[in-house]
């Protein structure tokens, strides 16, 4: 297993990116999170396998039907474990 830190820029909030993200990843079966930040920008913490990443990573990019997203920036995190996949509060 294998934890990354997403941060996606464009327009993705109050395109319902969050909430489709969550379901993105509850199929994939990754577990994390995802939350707003006050700068525009979408962040995701998300731990899985390799290929379970990868693919969470090409769906960050798709982005929801209304999103229109211009960059995901993925970065090495550190492993922590979770149980589920949670949409978080904006910070």
């Amino acid at each position: 297993m294998i934890c990354r830190n997403l941060r996606i820029t464009g327009r993705v909030q109050n395109v319902f990116y969050r909430d489709w993200f969550v379901e993105q990843a509850e199929s994939i079966g990754v577990t994390g999170w995802v939350r707003n930040r006050a700068d525009g920008s979408v962040e995701a913490l998300v731990s899985g396998s390799p290929d379970m990443i990868e693919a969470i990573v090409a769906k960050a990019h798709q982005g929801s039907p209304p999103s229109r997203v211009e960059t995901v920036v993925v970065s090495e995190a550190p492993g922590e474990v979770f149980d589920r996949f949670e949409k978080r509060a904006t910070v």
